[in-house]
């Protein structure tokens, strides 16, 4: 995974004893403003050119992997709203159209937001030229919370708010497994630009350990280091971020010197350029 421009596609197939299968995947998108991080040139220009030709390829080949499994694709579940963990469905249901896309209300609200013309011409077509669908699609209301597979519960957990409002987890008991979207990260800067306040990181906190409760054998982040294991650790490694952001936040009187401290406390976590804007969301 690269740090600063890159987009990654984290997947993983679980399989229960009974046979039952499912596939979880993450593609997800890094673009930092070059120029805006310290210590860096403005060089954005070339490098996001290569990022936005990636960006639609990923989604392609996530669902040509899914297909070269022979997996029949029922279900395509959003845990939450954010703009880059949906806008390449649309690709994925040309190749399973009879897949049905789902997601709890409070995520399908925020989805609407992120996919309004304002927020596509103001912040994702300048940053992604050309590569956002002008036909999105947006998630179902999900019946109730739970996904049924093969006799198996996929159980829809809400979160409250974590990285941004509204988000969830969809936890899978017969196999131990949480899959936690954006309430987890694993060895990648966390995004707290949305949560500059203390009682926003304190819901976060709060969601770790509710995830942490269902004492689960595998958590699957959103955004993690492709080689990095999926071990439930990452949800203690999730809470020691925020803590640490914290405690340095009243401790430093800059952006650029909270930046740094955490930088030295995580300097091989991938995507530096989420802890620029965190840190700068905190100390304008």
């Amino acid at each position: 995974m690269r740090s600063e421009n890159g987009i990654t596609t984290s997947r993983r197939e679980f399989l229960s004893n009974a046979g039952v299968g499912l596939v979880t995947a993450s593609t997800w998108l890094i673009r930092t403003e070059a120029r805006s991080m310290p210590g860096q040139s403005d060089s954005r220009t070339s490098k996001s050119r290569h990022t936005t030709q990636e960006m639609a390829l990923r989604w392609r080949a996530l669902a040509n992997w899914v297909a070269a499994r022979g997996k029949n694709l029922t279900t395509i579940y959003a845990t939450h709203g954010h703009g880059d963990h949906f806008f390449g469905v649309t690709t994925v249901l040309e190749r399973f159209p009879n897949a049905r896309f789902a997601a709890r209300p409070e995520v399908i609200r925020i989805m609407r937001q992120q996919a309004s013309p304002e927020s596509l011409a103001t912040f994702w077509n300048p940053r992604f030229p050309g590569q956002i669908s002008s036909h999105l699609a947006i998630a179902e209301e999900l019946a109730g919370n739970v996904i049924n597979l093969e006799g198996h519960d996929l159980v829809s957990v809400p979160l409250g708010f974590t990285d941004t409002a509204g988000t969830t987890c969809l936890h899978v008991p017969s196999i131990g497994l949480i899959v936690a979207g954006d309430a987890a990260y694993n060895g990648v800067h966390l995004h707290l630009s949305e949560s500059p306040d203390q009682q926003r990181r304190q819901e976060w906190i709060a969601a770790l350990d509710k995830m942490e409760s269902l004492k689960p054998r595998a958590v699957i982040a959103g955004h993690k280091r492709v080689e990095n294991s999926d071990s439930p650790q990452i949800l203690g490694e999730t809470r020691k971020y925020i803590l640490d952001f914290e405690r340095l936040a009243v401790q430093t009187t800059t952006a650029r010197e909270l930046y740094d401290q955490m930088l030295k406390l995580y300097p091989d976590w991938g995507n530096p350029g989420a802890l620029w804007t965190s840190a700068q969301a905190v100390k304008p």
